[in-house]
This record gives C-alpha cells, sequence and structure tokens, in this order.
C-alpha cells in the first residue's frame, strides 16, 4: 500500500460492553403504553479480539479515532428482545452486536415501511423495507421465518423501538390467515392515513392485500382485502412489492408495484380514490432493460438534508435488480398531473446505475422519520456462509444499520451516513493524530478493547498524486469492482492502496490518473477474499468509484467503517461511496495461530 501517506486523522470508538441481561432493557417508564414492558432478554457472549491496522503501500499521513462499541449494549437490537434466554440461537461469535437481527431463524427484507400522507406534500412513498413512526414510536416490520434459519414460511414480523437502536420484539404483525396468502405474506409497505388509521398492504403469492391495523397496548386487529391483481397477460409471479402510497394535489392516491415484461423491469403505477380499490395508470412510471424489477422505491429527497437547502428537490427511483442482485437508483422530475417520471440526463440508467451501496445490501427501503424531518435507508445483508452453516448456527441474515439520506450539495448523487443515534453506543477511545505511514508500511491500532465491534473515522493525506498510476484504458466501461478483482488489496500501485485492514478483511483506496477530464479516478475497495479459507463462502471484492476531486482535497480522503463482528460497513468521503461486506471471522480467528498477518 509506494508513495506517502498521512494518517491524517483515525477516530476509533470502542462500543461499551454491557451485560444485556442486567441493563439492556428499557425502564418501563421510558417505554409508551403502546410497547409491552420486556420480559426476556440474553447477553453476546464476549468473543477474543480481532486485531486492527492501518496500512498503505503509499506514504500517508493518517489521523484516526476508534470508539469501540458496547457489546449487547442498548444499541444490540438482538439485546432486547421479548423472548426467554433459551430462545437464542447458536452464539458463535458471528452474531452482531449493534445491526437488526431477531434472536433466531431467517430474516430477509423489512417489509413495511410507512408515512403520514396528505395531498399539500411532496410524494412521499416506501416499499418493502424499513419503519413505520407511530404515535411515538418506530415500528419495524420485516419477512421472517418463525421456523428455521432458511428462507420460506414468510409472515411479517414486528419489532419497536424509541430511538432506532433498542428494538424490542412483539409477536408477528401478519401471517397467513387465508387461502389467498397460504404460501406466505410478502414484501409491501405501510401508511398512516390522514385520520390516523395505519394501514399495512403485502403482496400475498396471489395477490397484494390491504390490512388495516389498529393498534393498542394489548394487540391490535386487522381486516383483510385483495385490492391489486395483475392485469390481463401480466407474469401473476412477478407482480410485487407495492410501494407506501401517497396522495397527490387532485385527491388520488398513488402507489408503485415491481413487474417485468419479457426482460424488461416496470415500475407499474397505480391510482385509488378511497385506497380501497386500485386502478392501474395509462403507463408504467418508468422501465428498463434490466429484468425483473422489484422491492421499488420513489421519493423526494432536497439537498442538503430532507428539508431546506439550496439545491432543490428530486424525486427518486430505486429498484432491486432480480438477476443480479443489486440495486441502483435514478433521480429526476416529477409531474403529477402527467404522472411521468423523467431522470436526469446525466445519470446512467440500467445496470450501470448509481448504487446505494457496492457490497451485500439488497431489497433496501427508506421511510421519511416525520420525528425529525430526515429520511431514512434500510437494508438487507444476506449470509456468506453455506445453507448447512446457517442451520447449525440458527439464524440468517441482518439489517444494514439505519442510514439518513440526502442529495448531495452539488445534485449529482445521494450521500448515507449512520444515523447519530448509533453513537449512543460509543464507548473507549482511541485517538490517532498525524501519523505518518511510509511506503509498505502498516502499524497496529493498539489500545482496543475489541476490534470486532468498533466505529472507525480515518482521514488520509496522500503526500504525492503525480505516482498515480495510469488508469488502463481497457477499464473505461467496466465497473469498479472489475478493477478492483484487477488491481486488489496486494496489487502495489503509484498511489494505493491504503486503508484500514481488520485481520484479513481490507477496507482500501486506489488512485488512478487519466480519468475524464483530467480528474484523478478514486476508487474504493472492499477485499474480504482472505478473510477465511473456510470453503462454500461468498467472498467477492467489493467496489465502487468515489466521485471526488482528490487534488482539489489537497489529497484528502476520508472514510469511516462500522465493524460488527460478521459486518463491515464502511463509507467513503463523508458518504459518497458505501460497501457492506459479510466476513467469518471466527474462522480467521481460527486459521491466524497459523497464518499470522502477514507485513504489509
Amino acid at each position: 500500500m509506494d508513495n506517502e501517506l498521512t494518517t491524517n486523522q483515525v477516530w476509533i470508538r470502542s462500543f461499551r460492553e454491557k451485560d444485556a441481561r442486567n441493563t439492556n432493557r428499557p425502564k418501563a417508564s421510558t417505554v409508551p403504553s403502546i410497547l409491552p414492558v420486556p420480559v426476556g432478554a440474553f447477553s453476546l457472549r464476549k468473543r477474543k479480539s480481532q486485531s486492527l491496522y492501518i496500512s498503505s503501500t503509499t506514504t500517508c499521513l493518517i489521523h484516526i479515532v476508534i470508539q469501540t462499541h458496547k457489546l449487547g449494549g442498548p444499541a444490540a437490537c438482538a439485546a432486547v428482545v421479548v423472548v426467554a434466554v433459551a430462545d437464542l440461537a447458536v452464539d458463535d461469535g458471528l452474531r452482531t452486536g449493534y445491526h437488526f437481527q431477531p434472536p433466531k431463524h431467517w430474516i430477509n427484507a423489512c417489509c413495511g415501511i410507512g408515512e403520514a400522507n396528505g395531498r399539500d406534500r411532496d410524494p412521499v412513498r416506501a416499499d418493502p423495507n424499513g419503519v413505520m413512526y407511530y404515535k411515538g414510536v418506530y415500528h419495524l416490520f420485516y419477512q421472517y421465518n418463525p421456523r428455521g434459519a432458511v428462507w420460506g414460511n414468510i409472515v411479517w414480523a414486528h419489532a419497536v423501538s424509541t430511538d432506532l437502536v433498542d428494538w424490542v420484539m412483539l409477536p408477528p404483525a401478519m401471517y397467513p390467515t387465508a387461502p389467498f396468502d397460504v404460501n406466505g405474506c410478502w414484501s409491501g409497505s405501510a401508511n398512516v392515513l390522514p385520520d390516523g388509521t395505519p394501514v399495512i398492504m403485502c403482496r400475498t403469492w396471489r395477490t397484494p392485500r390491504t390490512s388495516p391495523t389498529r393498534t393498542s397496548g394489548s394487540g391490535s386487529s386487522r381486516t383483510t382485502t385483495p385490492v391489486i391483481a395483475p392485469g390481463p397477460g401480466m407474469n401473476a409471479t412477478a407482480f410485487r412489492d407495492p410501494t407506501t402510497a401517497w396522495q397527490g394535489p387532485d385527491g388520488l392516491w398513488r402507489l408503485v408495484i415491481g413487474t417485468k415484461n419479457n426482460h424488461r423491469g416496470l415500475a407499474m403505477l397505480y391510482h385509488s380514490r378511497d385506497f380501497k380499490k386500485w386502478a392501474p395508470a395509462n403507463r408504467a412510471l418508468h422501465s428498463g432493460d434490466t429484468g425483473m424489477w422489484e422491492c421499488p422505491d420513489f421519493y423526494p429527497v432536497t439537498s442538503p438534508g430532507v428539508s431546506g437547502g439550496g439545491g432543490g428537490t428530486k424525486n427518486v427511483l430505486k429498484v432491486s435488480l432480480d438477476l443480479t442482485r443489486f440495486e441502483y437508483y435514478t433521480f429526476g422530475e416529477y409531474d403529477h398531473a402527467t404522472d411521468t417520471y423523467v431522470p436526469d440526463a446525466a445519470l446512467a440508467d440500467g445496470n450501470d446505475g448509481l448504487r446505494y451501496d457496492y457490497g451485500n445490501f439488497y431489497a433496501s427501503k427508506t421511510f421519511l422519520d416525520t420525528a425529525k424531518q430526515r429520511r431514512i435507508l434500510w437494508g438487507w445483508a444476506n449470509e456468506s456462509d453455506s445453507t448447512a452453516d446457517d442451520i447449525r448456527k440458527g439464524w440468517a441474515g441482518v439489517q444494514a444499520v439505519p442510514r439518513k439520506i440526502w442529495l448531495s450539495s452539488d445534485g449529482k448523487q445521494l450521500v448515507q451516513w449512520p444515523l447519530a443515534e448509533i453513537e449512543s453506543l460509543r464507548g473507549g477511545l482511541v485517538n490517532i493524530t498525524d501519523r505518518l505511514v511510509g511506503a509498505g508500511q502498516h502499524f497496529e491500532v493498539a489500545g482496543l478493547a475489541s476490534a470486532a465491534q468498533a466505529d472507525v473515522e480515518a482521514s488520509f493525506q496522500v503526500a504525492d498524486l503525480d505516482k498515480a498510476e495510469s488508469f488502463d484504458p481497457a477499464w473505461r466501461g467496466a465497473d469498479a469492482q472489475t478493477v478492483c478483482a484487477a488491481r486488489g488489496a496486494d496489487a502495489r500501485g503509484g498511489v494505493g492502496p491504503f486503508g484500514l485492514r481488520e485481520e484479513r478483511t481490507a477496507v482500501f483506496f486506489r488512485v488512478f490518473k487519466g480519468g475524464d477530464g483530467g480528474k484523478h479516478v478514486v476508487l474504493m475497495c472492499n477485499d474480504p477474499s482472505m478473510s477465511s479459507h473456510a470453503d462454500n463462502l461468498y467472498k467477492p471484492t467489493f467496489a465502487g468509484f468515489v466521485d471526488v476531486d482528490i487534488a482539489q482535497t489537497g489529497g484528502k480522503i476520508a472514510l469511516r467503517t462500522l465493524i460488527d463482528h460478521s459486518v463491515v460497513e464502511s463509507f467513503g468521503a463523508h458518504g459518497k461511496t458505501c460497501i457492506l461486506s459479510r466476513v467469518n471471522l471466527l474462522m480467521v480467528q481460527k486459521l491466524n495461530r497459523n497464518h499470522p498477518t502477514p507485513n504489509k
């Protein structure tokens, strides 16, 4: 990692260790009456610490701040649960501490995100992932198999929180009750109607349905009515994931459903006057030659945040691509009068489009947090090991940390950042300022209680950008993952790789010259390929280009990485490029005795 790098600043914050059984449960006085007082909890076993390294083939100046996170603790969403201790799955050292996951079994996309909607507001929608804010409480609905750690038997599981950090598990909100949903209650969304009634809409095997739900301290009541069915000639198995509805100036409710026509993905638009009877619009909201579109999301964003700012408002359309299992988004102008959406011409619209996250991140969804007027993004991360391993450990799937999302100040992309509430978990602090790392050198960060749960904020400054290697013309038009695979963590360049290495998982940058307009090309990679020598692991190198003019910043670039056992979640250039990966650190722990970390 052969130039000089300055570790300009690195902040490493540990997560404080806390016994969940004694201290993780919220006080009864702080839990709204809508929530039951938790009747049980479990604690997470402390693992042997891993090591954290800063390494570079380029001489850099670095400033690092690290805080480790509480083990369990108020943020450990699995640590405050309505289950008995005996219901906890096998604690194999891979379970996360502050990423949302239930005590055991399979989860994937969150099912419902909801928002209050009215006529005189920007169009606001949401779809199969996220949270609903209702009467001072966040409700998280997610797809869950109550019978095992494999996909199937899907119900809408339900958890609640007052801070998006500490979660209380409730009984499933929705499960198969009729012939039309005998095969499961699948992805959907939620609304809070103008009269205050919460309404859930989800896809069943044959048709979506609505389920108005009134929640009280003792539970909920619901009615069920199929409301939208695939039209003539439509593929019923490719008709899914209704978004949260929004109400336009004309009083009509609108929502979007993902589907396809042969190889063309479609975001189909539907109208209703009463939220019960729905009819298709004259045309699809948008389409693309990418295969099936699922988990669509359509919502407004403003620069620099949800409200205010001088960048204006854009409408974002995000879709999940069933063929490739990644997502892309566009943003542009939406006209209520004609129901037309026109993406900005400068944006790629298809497989090469911008992504929220360039790693293991899928079926995402946003919602508008009306309590703090911010838009929040949730996403699902699948496991990287085998189905047999999932069954052995008794669980599969986690949610990414909730992220605030907004339009960048230049209006060229979306920017994300972990919610500020996550910082409440910070504990021990390690601060390294203006540390010079020579070419080919690394140093181990000392003083961490555990590198298995940490919040790392680093600022790197490269001394001489003139030494950057040329960007290979053959890479033009290639995606970043292809470039990173060709120039990985062990391939030395003129400027880079430099970055963070937790044991054998590397998160790093590489700089090339010869980009468009003479601008440097900055590549961000997450390389877990050496994180384990176990068989049957999914360990691709993930990567994304970073839209930053590093010459204008004086050679500086920032990196924040959240480490949580088997999850490594990184945010480059203050959230312009994000990469989440799953790693099998338990296997690394066993292997390191015989395979020490190389001197990079």
